[in-house]
């Protein structure tokens, strides 16, 4: 039972990465718009076909990642320009619809493009087996999932803390009135956030490809787990975005152990405990 427990830890670990990689994307756009993305599964959904279709044309799988990033990205940039931003005087709730709608776009063009059935890719050869732990044996291909989604969080991170943008960043989360009145082009900022955002959901959606496939509903699948991880980290929080993704993680995989039916609904079990304990989450300050 205990080598059990050590294998779930770590796969719960590995999958925490994921979720906080996804939910701190759509950490960044919701502290730039103060507005939830609803449309963030969908660049989640968007990565993953493009991450196919790119190693269908007989791409490393490296580009392949790369595509995965880019493609939801620019997408995500027009999105924020053509749209979120012209609906930005409104009221808020026109913002949540038009996101809203741009998932259902999005999964229906899908949809349109690739088919119901879920498609898959097999990892690099150099990915594929498992590491003998002696306990356990653990896929290359997750450990590679979580070491490059804790690489990616380290390297945003470091963009966010150590660079002139990523302190234009912090200060259009924070003061958005100050940082347009010190002459920071806070619209520019905010279509560079929502862009890297939505990129990060897509670069999530490619990692996963060779574990979960891709199919049409991922999309809803994800966000619902992103919203959790958003709202026990703290909105709008990176740090708790972190936090709070390997939290989840390692709740889902614990509990298939003890639970496997519930694995699931512990997850927002824990997400209501929070709002009940710590309604601004566990690293939000409001």
């Amino acid at each position: 039972m205990l080598s059990l427990l050590a294998a779930q830890l770590l796969n719960g670990l590995a999958i925490g990465m994921i979720y906080a990689l996804t939910a701190f994307g759509l950490s960044i756009i919701k502290g730039l718009l103060n507005v939830p993305n609803f449309a963030h599964g969908a660049f989640y959904a968007l990565g993953a076909y493009v991450c196919f279709a790119a190693l269908q044309l007989g791409l490393p799988f490296a580009l392949a990642l790369l595509a995965a990033f880019l493609v939801p990205a620019l997408v995500g940039a027009l999105v924020e320009r053509l749209g979120v931003a012209r609906l930005m005087r409104g009221p808020y709730l026109y913002q949540l619809l038009f996101l809203f709608g741009v998932a259902l776009i999005m999964e229906q063009l899908i949809i349109i493009i690739w088919g119901t059935s879920g498609l898959s890719a097999t990892a690099p050869e150099w990915l594929q087996g498992a590491f003998d732990l002696g306990f356990t044996y653990l896929p290359k291909y997750l450990v590679f999932n979580g070491a490059m989604a804790a690489l990616t969080i380290a390297v945003v991170w470091l963009l966010i803390e150590r660079t002139r943008l990523g302190s234009q960043i912090r200060a259009g989360i924070d003061k958005r009135e100050m940082a347009q009145c010190l002459g920071i082009n806070v619209a520019g900022l905010v279509t560079t956030g929502f862009a890297l955002g939505a990129g990060l959901a897509g670069l999530s959606g490619g990692l996963v490809l060779p574990l979960l496939g891709a199919n049409s509903t991922m999309g809803a699948e994800m966000l619902s787990i992103a919203f959790v991880v958003l709202v026990i980290g703290g909105l709008g929080s990176l740090y708790g975005a972190l936090a709070a993704g390997v939290l989840v993680g390692l709740i889902q995989s614990v509990s298939a152990v003890f639970a496997p039916a519930a694995s699931t609904v512990l997850i927002y079990v824990a997400m209501v405990a929070t709002l009940m304990i710590r309604p601004q989450g566990l690293f939000g300050e409001r």
